[in-house]
């Protein structure tokens, strides 16, 4: 007799989604699906508003996300304004570069801290009562108390520049609408009243050497968990090296082969498609020239360590060198390495945060540019979760008629569901009794990728539609198909 095993919902991540995994008579693995049952469809009821309300109404999308959103739209507009990137004032891009990093400082923060940290330290199997932040703050003070306060820092910069730490305001068309003062600059450096960024600093660099430290004890598990090829995508600068804000796409097969060589963001059009499933609302973007089949891509942390060829601030370098040194290959394709990868990065945005608070051009005054309308803008940033693309397109009277949104989990789409087949294939098919660890270790896979699903669910008007009709015995009776 057949199966099928559900969970629902998949829990310590962003949004709502299911796992559904199918066994036949013989309790080995048929498929497998991860499913985002929400729906958000921002693509479509954006369109009619005017342009420049859009970074304010994209950040809606998420809870979590909203810096990302509110920044990759603001790039996209600055181009409906006739602004690239290059020609913002210097004290906009510093204070837009300060708010994204300090957005991705406290959004790794979150992550490692609140949601997989359980995994890692109280291992697979344990209670589910306690793989949570709770059991963390009362096995180890200490760590929970460094995760809350990084966390808080992140998003004490975000208040800062933007007035609120959710869904604030920094940008306008063409640059920022305020400045920063000495003494909210001050707040940061100081100590006095928080812990300062030197401290952020070596609290990152500590929890590296914990990490690296977790690495070399539980080797076999973490290179074998959840392994598999795929290409990976991000964002470098002109030298390629890592670039969370503005540069060129970059990606690479598992070999490490470049399949997308280092191309203008404004032409992203022209590289990526999406396709849909009928059996959930996350699009499944993917490199036209290498096909539905083998041209999706990982982004995030592992993949933005795989595909540039150093980090600009020297703490971090150091740091990656270490990484790739330890795996001893070109191209890291095991999924549980996401987690020190994005530790790595913790450490990046801390140091880029103490050079740009010791900028004095941080606090400038020259705050807006402008140029040459255009009817068409595209803006591209390095999420903490990965690539996230923001495209509008606007009529004479500056009305959006078209926007597009690839948003990072997207990317992350394959990648999630061919970790869920690992984990049904390797851990519970033939398996006999199914346990709750078992089930976690499918959850696990999942997590390591950061899902943001509130922020990806956008595929109305392309979605396939599958519609199931069943009696009162719970039988299925009908069911129709709509492409």
């Amino acid at each position: 007799m057949n199966r099928k095993i559900m969970i629902d919902p998949v829990t310590r991540v962003e949004g709502h989604g299911r796992v559904t995994i199918h066994l036949d008579e013989y309790g080995q693995v048929k498929d497998s699906f991860f499913h985002i049952v929400e729906f958000r469809g921002f693509e479509r009821f954006i369109q009619g508003h005017p342009y420049w309300e859009a970074p304010v109404l994209v950040q809606r999308l998420c809870g979590i996300c909203p810096v990302s959103h509110h920044l990759a739209a603001a790039k996209a507009v600055d181009q409906l304004v006739g602004i690239d990137p290059k020609d913002l004032s210097p004290t906009a891009i510093l204070l837009r570069r300060l708010m994204h990093f300090g957005q991705v400082f406290q959004s790794h923060a979150l992550h490692f801290f609140y949601l997989a940290s359980p995994d890692l330290l109280f291992g697979m199997d344990a209670p589910a009562e306690k793989r949570n932040v709770v059991a963390v703050a009362v096995e180890n003070r200490e760590l929970a108390i460094k995760g809350i306060t990084m966390r808080k820092f992140g998003q004490e910069i975000i208040k800062a520049v933007a007035g609120k730490k959710i869904h604030g305001i920094l940008a306008v068309p063409g640059g920022v609408h305020k400045t920063l003062t000495e003494e909210e600059r001050d707040y940061f450096l100081s100590g006095k009243q928080i812990e300062n960024i030197d401290t952020m600093i070596e609290w990152s660099l500590a929890i590296v050497n914990f990490m690296k430290d977790y690495h070399a004890k539980n080797r076999k598990f973490l290179d074998e968990f959840a392994a598999f090829p795929s290409g990976h995508l991000g964002m470098v600068n002109q030298e390629g090296g890592l670039d969370l804000y503005d540069g060129r796409l970059r990606a690479i097969d598992s070999d490490g082969n470049i399949t997308l060589n280092d191309i203008s963001t404004d032409l992203y059009q022209e590289y990526f498609s999406e396709a849909v499933a009928q059996w959930s609302y996350m699009k499944f973007p993917y490199l036209k020239e290498v096909g539905r089949d083998k041209g999706w891509n990982r982004v995030g942390p592992l993949a933005r360590m795989n595909i540039c060829d150093f980090i600009t601030t020297p703490l971090a370098e150091k740091e990656r060198q270490a990484f790739i040194a330890f795996t001893g290959k070109k191209v890291n394709n095991s999924t549980m390495y996401s987690h020190w990868a994005r530790l790595i990065e913790v450490l990046h945005c801390a140091e880029v945060i103490r050079d740009l608070l010791h900028d004095p051009a941080l606090m400038g005054n020259d705050l807006i540019r402008k140029g040459t309308p255009r009817l068409k803008g595209i803006g591209i940033i390095e999420a903490p979760r990965g690539t996230l693309t923001h495209h509008y397109e606007v009529d004479e009277k500056g009305m959006i008629t078209r926007c597009n949104l690839i948003v990072s989990t997207t990317h992350n789409n394959d990648a999630m569901n061919t970790a869920v087949k690992w984990v049904a294939n390797n851990v519970i098919s033939r398996s006999g009794t199914i346990t709750d660890g078992m089930l976690n270790q499918v959850e696990v896979a999942i997590r390591a990728y950061d899902p943001c699903l509130s922020c990806a669910t956008q595929a109305m008007g392309k979605m396939p539609l599958h519609a199931e009709v069943y009696n009162h015995l719970g039988e299925l009776i009908d069911e129709k198909h709509k492409n």
